[in-house]
């Protein structure tokens, strides 16, 4: 054995030797070839081959792109084979293969300028790494407004899939646009620039090679700096660091969060830019609006490393709209403008809600709804998970163990809270013919995705064995409308939790498996998805629906059946989101924020995440605290598997018990602030929750900390055991939400004193807060008069708002049936508008006690409409309250103090 091994080794060692040998004296004559010596008259055909490749191939490391994408197979034979460099790695993830600096490509001809755009046919005459390509194609630059224009490359010849969604369309005459646009024709390259400080904002000149093929499509632009936010749903933070090779993928999947791939598909990003005095200044997005399996390749670029993106999709369109901004909430305004305002939640929604798989029966169920009533907590909307239905059957209830649910529902109606049901996708479809209304209704109705040869596709999902509604088939909406009504009479549940629409299924594909010869299960090229396989716990892409493949359709079933579910390009612009499966710890915890302002910027503000933790037990501490960050979640929700023990918050003792209670009453209190937010976010496209850099730049790496709107900053305690909170404080004037005591922050962080009982809230100074009294309900808080809060800014304007409606119809705006109130601090006077005064309940909407904080001396007198009001002045909180007022806010009125 020593002696067969030894003269192995040594071969190997020596061809080593020759193989270094020989790179270094490549390397050596690619650099002298680089330079301004003429040598070519003493070089041999030969050699000028070999230097002009070696020439192409040096390329710094943090310059090259991906030559060989896939997972596996990757070798210097390969590589070359495809007239790609092999090379050396240094760093983790620099790719060993990768295009050389005169990659084939395409060339652009027939370019037009216009008022409008921009117009050039493409034209390739060489083959990419996945033939067939799209020889000849057609780039179309759309000028659709001052801040956004759209980029369209496309087969002239063929009609490929496009997204179904209703976006911006019509290009126009742009005066003056904040871009400029330049195409190059050899090599084809597209920059885009920002005019006033012709920062980068699309640029492809030296990224990776543009290609389209049938199921290949890449493009890649640098970025502006390395701050770069968004391109969803992947459990990362916020910030996205682009000083490694990362690859981001978008295809739907079930699985529990995870840094790969999730269960929604959002490619989109915004791009902090520097000024020329190198402070970052403005903002920029990018969506790439195409629903096919995809990527976005992530690394380091150029001297200073600001980065480049790859995308990579496996069919349909390069589409991409590009959103100049400035500021970064202007930027997600303007995404708004693309793929629809989010919604307007129904005011209960924007409670407590609690749900557990696992209450396994009525009478557990009842308990917990009974304990939580007697401990006085905040709770209005109760939740129902897969158990309570017969054998996990979609529009069924399990009339043995949740026999009495139809009363336990009544019951909640009855205290006026409200109850939603889970309904799965996926329809049960081994009943017998005629025992199982949704599976003989959609078989039918021809409703259901079929197979690769046209026949009913069946999966499995908790049900057992499964079909699998098409929800772009126009028909689906009277289907999915049935099951509903006809469940509807049995429990007459008031939303749906429609879930597993990733779509999930437990096995691969089918219960048949996939086509062996589909172009569609068997891709050239997949993207890097959970073990690198599309049909992995899903439909098999070959299948068919009503518009084209599931492999087109995929990343947008969720979508449809939220549409279809709503009836009415973005899911916000019809229901919420949940972040998934988590686990209970505190990472988990602080991964929540991450998440919460990923999907704000993807125009879903109604998110939140499982408060103590899906899966695992929970301990009093981390339910206590997630309580207390929940209690700013847009959409709060304490969920919780099987086996675990109950973390519902009547199941704890004291003093997490009180705690708990303290949490919920502190989101209630701050209910018309919230409701106004998502009134903001229905009608300008503003998020909900937001980071602080998108007001105070400087912070862009702060992600564990977070604004409502711009009136609140939320600093959680995301550690265990911590009294502490390290916050950092921007310069501003800070106000303490829970005594009223002002701040003037530093810029710099600070450490903040939080005991187990406190969350730190602080509001900016400048701003003036609706607050109502803390209630048990939604319905009991609606009845209350409001406490304005006034905070008011030393150097800008004070100013706040109240949107108030009567919290259910889904109409409210489009019919006028809504009252906004403007409110105003000037010097010592407190006024308001009154902008639209459509909804004037009977109990008025009025206000009993207003706070002015920041007051530094006691006044003699306070006046409400030029007379005099009770008032108290607390010297040590520098806050003045003028109390009993019982002020009509849809009245003009007028406050001072002297």
């Amino acid at each position: 054995m020593e002696l067969r091994q030894g003269p192995q080794r040594a071969r190997r060692t020596t061809n080593f030797c020759l193989y270094v040998i020989a790179s270094l004296w490549v390397i050596h004559w690619a650099k002298v070839a680089s330079s301004d010596l003429d040598l070519q008259s003493s070089r041999s055909p030969a050699l000028t081959v070999i230097l002009e490749k070696a020439r192409k191939c040096v390329i710094p490391q943090n310059e090259r792109f991906d030559c060989w994408p896939e997972v596996k197979g990757a070798s210097k034979r390969a590589c070359e084979k495809r007239g790609c460099c092999w090379g050396n790695q240094v760093s983790k993830g620099v790719p060993f293969c990768y295009f050389p600096t005169n990659y084939g490509g395409y060339k652009a001809s027939n370019i037009k300028v216009s008022a409008k755009g921009v117009t050039a046919n493409l034209s390739r005459s060489d083959h990419s790494l996945f033939p067939p390509d799209v020889d000849k194609l057609v780039l179309q630059i759309d000028f659709q407004t001052e801040t956004r224009l759209r980029i369209r490359i496309f087969d002239p010849n063929n009609a490929r899939f496009e997204p179904p969604v209703e976006v911006p369309t019509q290009p126009k005459a742009v005066d003056n646009p904040l871009y400029k646009v330049k195409v190059t024709a050899s090599p084809f390259n597209i920059v885009v620039t920002r005019v006033s400080t012709n920062a980068t904002i699309f640029d492809t000149t030296g990224m990776a090679p543009f290609i389209f093929a049938d199921q290949f499509l890449q493009i890649g632009t640098r970025l502006s700096t390395h701050f770069l936010y968004g391109l969803g749903e992947h459990r990362y933070q916020f910030l996205q660091r682009v000083d490694s090779w990362r690859k981001l993928v978008f295809w739907a999947h079930g699985y529990p969060p995870t840094e790969k791939n999730g269960y929604g598909a959002h490619p989109f990003y915004l791009n902090l830019e520097r000024s020329s005095s190198g402070n970052l200044r403005d903002a920029h997005g990018v969506l790439l609006l195409n629903s096919n399996a995809a990527e976005a390749i992530l690394q380091p670029h150029g001297s200073n490393q600001t980065g480049a993106v790859t995308f990579r999709s496996t069919g349909g369109l390069v589409d991409l709209f590009v959103l100049l901004g400035p500021s970064p909430l202007s930027v997600t305004a303007q995404y708004t403008d693309i793929v629809g305002r989010p919604y307007l939640p129904p005011f209960w929604s924007l409670g407590f809600h609690l749900c557990r798989w696992g209450y396994n029966s009525s009478t557990k169920l009842q308990a917990v709804i009974a304990r939580n009533r007697e401990a006085m907590m905040p709770y209005d909307v109760q939740w129902g998970d897969i158990d309570y239905m017969d054998q996990h059957k979609d529009w069924t209830f399990d009339q043995k163990n949740f026999h009495n649910l139809p009363a336990i529902v009544k019951d909640l109606h009855q205290n006026k809270q409200r109850y939603i049901i889970m309904a799965d996708p996926a329809i049960s479809s081994s009943q017998p013919a005629g025992k199982y209304a949704p599976f003989d209704d959609g078989k039918r109705m021809n409703i259901f995705i079929k197979d690769y040869q046209g026949h009913l596709l069946i999966g499995k999902v908790w049900p057992g064995e499964t079909a699998f509604p098409d929800f772009f088939n126009p028909k689906s909406y009277d289907y999915w409308l049935k099951q509903a009504q006809e469940f509807h009479k049995k429990i007459p549940f008031d939303g749906l939790w429609i879930d597993m629409n990733e779509p999930s299924n437990f096995v691969d594909g089918s219960v048949s498996g996939c086509s062996n010869t589909s172009k569609f299960d068997n891709p050239p090229y997949t993207p890097g998805t959970i073990d690198g396989d599309l049909t992995l716990a899903t439909l098999c892409p070959s299948s068919r629906q009503n518009l084209s493949s599931h492999y087109n359709l995929h990343n947008m079933y969720g979508w449809s059946q939220t549409n279809v579910s709503r009836r009415h390009v973005g899911s916000g612009k019809f229901g919420g989101h949940w972040l998934g499966d988590n686990n209970s710890s505190f990472s988990d915890m602080a991964f929540s924020i991450d998440g919460i302002l990923n999907f704000n910027l993807f125009a879903i503000p109604q998110v939140g995440a499982d408060i103590c933790g899906f899966q695992s037990n929970t301990s009093p501490e981390l339910c206590t605290r997630w309580h207390q960050l929940g209690a700013f979640y847009p959409f709060m929700r304490n969920h919780n598997t099987l086996t675990p023990k109950d973390q519902d918050p009547a199941s704890f003792k004291a003093p997490y018990i009180d705690h708990i209670r303290q949490a919920l009453e502190l989101r209630y209190r701050l209910l018309a602030v919230l409701y106004t937010l998502f009134f903001k976010a229905h009608t300008d496209g503003l998020p909900v929750v937001r980071p602080l850099f998108f007001l105070y730049p400087g912070v862009e790496d702060v992600s564990r900390q977070f604004m409502w709107g711009d009136q609140l900053l939320v600093s959680p305690v995301l550690k265990e055991g911590a009294t502490v909170v390290e916050a950092f404080l921007p310069k501003d004037t800070w106000y303490d939400f829970h005594s009223g005591a002002p701040f003037i922050g530093q810029g710099r962080k600070v450490n903040l004193s939080a005991p187990l009982d406190t969350i730190n809230v602080h509001i900016r100074g400048g701003a003036i807060l609706p607050l109502l009294p803390s209630t048990v309900r939604t319905d009991i808080a609606r009845q209350q008069k409001f406490i304005l809060v006034v905070a008011p800014s030393p150097t800008g304007s004070t100013a706040g708002q109240l949107y108030w409606d009567d919290g259910e119809s889904g109409d409210s705006i489009k019919a006028k049936k809504y009252s906004l109130i403007n409110f105003m601090l000037k010097d010592k006077t407190l006024t308001n508008s009154v902008i639209v005064s459509g909804y004037k309940p009977a109990s008025r909407i009025n206000a009993d006690r207003i706070e002015f904080l920041g007051t530094n001396k006691v006044p003699s007198r306070v006046t409400v409409n030029g007379r005099a009001a009770n008032f108290r002045y607390e010297a040590l909180e520098k806050k003045l309250t003028a109390f009993d007022l019982s002020l009509d806010l849809l009245t003009a009125f007028t406050v001072t103090w002297t």
